[in-house]
């Protein structure tokens, strides 16, 4: 400032000068230089001053728009405003529970009742996932654009906040599986280790999506004991379908993060399949179609509703293939989102099929 001051007055008495000459408007080519130098220093310094912090993105989500602000980073931290990951996760329980009622002739009741207690331990442990994932890749997700506002990463939540939140949900988890058989429980706390560890593997293996997907579908397998109810080989197709359904639609998510993933170092099946993923996501939906078909063989349902629910199940799954855009990350997440409903419908084929034979065997039809 005392710089700028100085010409300032140095080109007053110039010009004062210059009118005593008759030189108005003719300034010296000394001055011009010095003043040119002085105004492009205060233009360099600022242009180059950081910029004000962003605003935080309004909350797009009514659930969020209506939450307390101090809860908004731990409803985010569980993604309760992004229900997707709860359905997928649910979805495979439902087979399971659904297969075995079948098989077992259980009442409507005791199915419907499992069913709530899955659904409230799908919501539970999939926030434990989510809470798992951003403790080991709050470094990671600030390299990738989609991933950067996550409460950890971000900084609203700090690691200890969020450790307390994940015992708190580890107990409602623990109520649910406690309110089920013991060898369900059992089960069930078998699958923690896969819960805690697979947001590892996208450092080192090329294949993280498979350990997802064994953590994901572990519920086929679970409601079985659920009902009172053990029959391995219709469990273990189960458990295979449902492992080939999320290798596919959590290949087409990891897509989005492509282009991220490589610069972040982040391993994908995504990555790994690259061009020929449609080739290996029709190879994996054909077998995953053929084990459902199994366990309905074997689970009792394999009846007109199961296979015509089944087939509308296979024109979803292959109509998602053929049109996904895979280098479109807006496509790639409406496909992936779709598979909710595609699961419901498989969900829809063993229900229907448990139902019209559980009334026909009570005389009602």
């Amino acid at each position: 400032m005392i710089a700028t001051g100085s010409a300032r007055i140095a080109s007053s008495r110039t010009t004062n000068n210059c009118a005593a000459s008759g030189l108005v408007g003719k300034p010296s080519p000394a001055l011009v230089l010095a003043t040119s130098v002085l105004n492009s220093r205060q233009v360099s310094t600022t242009t180059t001053a950081p910029p004000p912090p962003a605003a935080p993105a309004p909350q797009t989500s009514w659930l969020l728009r209506n939450l307390p602000a101090k809860a908004v980073p731990y409803a985010q931290l569980i993604r309760i405003d992004k229900p997707v990951g709860t359905w997928l996760l649910y979805w495979p329980c439902t087979w399971g529970i659904a297969m075995a009622a079948a098989g077992a002739g259980a009442s409507v009741m005791s199915t419907v009742w499992t069913l709530s207690l899955f659904g409230i331990g799908a919501l539970v442990m999939r926030g434990v996932g989510c809470i798992a994932n951003d403790f080991w890749d709050r470094d990671l997700d600030t390299k990738v654009i989609r991933t950067a506002g996550r409460p950890l990463a971000a900084g609203q939540l700090s690691v200890r906040q969020a450790s307390v939140f994940l015992v708190s949900q580890l107990f409602l988890g623990l109520a649910v599986l406690l309110s089920l058989p013991l060898d369900c429980f059992l089960l069930g706390a078998s699958s923690l280790g896969f819960v805690a560890t697979y947001p590892l593997f996208k450092r080192f293996t090329y294949y993280p999506q498979l350990m997802l997907a064994l953590t994901y579908n572990w519920g086929a397998m679970l409601g079985f004991p659920a009902m009172h109810v053990w029959d391995p080989p219709t469990m273990a197709a189960l458990y295979g379908a449902g492992i080939c359904w999320t290798l596919v639609y959590d290949t087409i998510y990891a897509h989005q993060d492509k282009r991220d993933d490589v610069k972040a170092g982040i391993k994908s099946t995504a990555l790994a399949w690259g061009d020929k993923t449609k080739t290996v996501a029709s190879v994996l939906t054909v077998v995953q179609l053929g084990l459902l078909a199994s366990a309905g063989v074997t689970g009792s349902v394999a009846g007109p509703l199961f296979f015509s629910g089944l087939a509308w199940a296979a024109y979803r799954l292959g109509r998602m293939i053929y049109h996904v855009d895979l280098d479109d990350p807006a496509d790639c997440w409406k496909w992936f989102v779709d598979n909710i409903k595609t699961g419901g419908v498989i969900f829809f084929a063993i229900a229907s099929q448990y139902l019209y034979d559980l009334f026909v065997a009570s005389g009602f039809m």
